[in-house]
């Protein structure tokens, strides 16, 4: 009976390799999103390995219809006790892959972490951050916390902020900013670029120069921007201050007793 009991085991989790292999690209002939298409994958190769488990155990002779019986009896109580986190990340991961807040390989900000979407799991969304560190979300936080995906849209504004000397000229500082950007080849020319002034500091007016570009394009012209605009403005003299700090000696004179 043990030797027939593992023949099972085995059996059981090569077919499950299989179907789920099988499901996984049947699915993906569909028009179902990526995420959509990992999600119900994982949840159905789980679903499969309790089966497994499950004849496994019935083929060792283990009363196994009780035990389901005992274990839904387990599971509702240990439900209210306070294991409810683990419903709440399961029907979570399903709104998640249902409604598609964030899809697969974009960019988001989840809960105050940044990373490009892996997967969504049975229980937590998996991200990778740009220097390859692996984060893990349950899902329940994902689903209760606002999401900012930077890459769901086709374009995006490129924000550069700039500061100048209050001697300067303001208006050929701006004519150049609007140079600069008209003249890159990434930047769109709908919506039109714009140079607008954020700010009157302590040391310089802060300007910022607003380009519109294709997400794709988004750090390309980010940082063609950033270094165009310093290389502009000292080439046509405007001047880009730096805080200074004057620092003064004082003597102390010695008072004879």
């Amino acid at each position: 009976m043990l030797f027939f009991a593992f023949i099972v085991l085995i059996m059981g989790l090569i077919a499950v390799k299989f179907l789920g292999s099988m499901f996984r690209s049947g699915v993906q002939k569909t028009k179902l999103p990526e995420l959509v298409v990992e999600f119900l994958a994982r949840f159905l190769s789980v679903l499969l390995y309790v089966i497994v488990t499950f004849a496994f155990l019935k083929t060792l002779g283990f009363d196994v219809d009780s035990f389901v019986v005992g274990l839904s009896a387990i599971i509702g109580l240990v439900l209210g006790f306070g294991m409810q986190d683990t419903f709440i990340n399961l029907t979570s991961g399903v709104w998640i892959a249902a409604l598609r807040p964030i899809d697969k390989d974009e960019y988001v900000t989840i809960n105050g972490e940044c990373g490009t979407v892996r997967a969504v799991g049975i229980m937590a969304t998996e991200l990778l951050t740009p220097d390859n560190q692996f984060i893990t979300i349950p899902n329940k936080l994902v689903w209760g916390s606002p999401i900012v995906n930077a890459t769901r849209m086709s374009t995006r504004r490129v924000p550069v902020a700039i500061g100048i000397s209050y001697s300067a000229d303001i208006e050929k500082a701006i004519r150049v900013a609007n140079k600069l950007m008209k003249g890159h080849g990434l930047v769109l020319s709908e919506p039109s670029p714009a140079v607008v002034t954020r700010e009157l500091a302590n040391s310089s007016v802060n300007l910022e120069l607003r380009a519109w570009t294709k997400t794709g394009d988004y750090w390309t012209v980010k940082n063609d921007l950033t270094v165009g605009i310093l290389e502009a403005y000292r080439k046509e003299g405007i001047e880009i201050p730096f805080p200074q700090m004057d620092v003064r000696m004082i003597r102390e004179e010695t008072i004879p007793r």
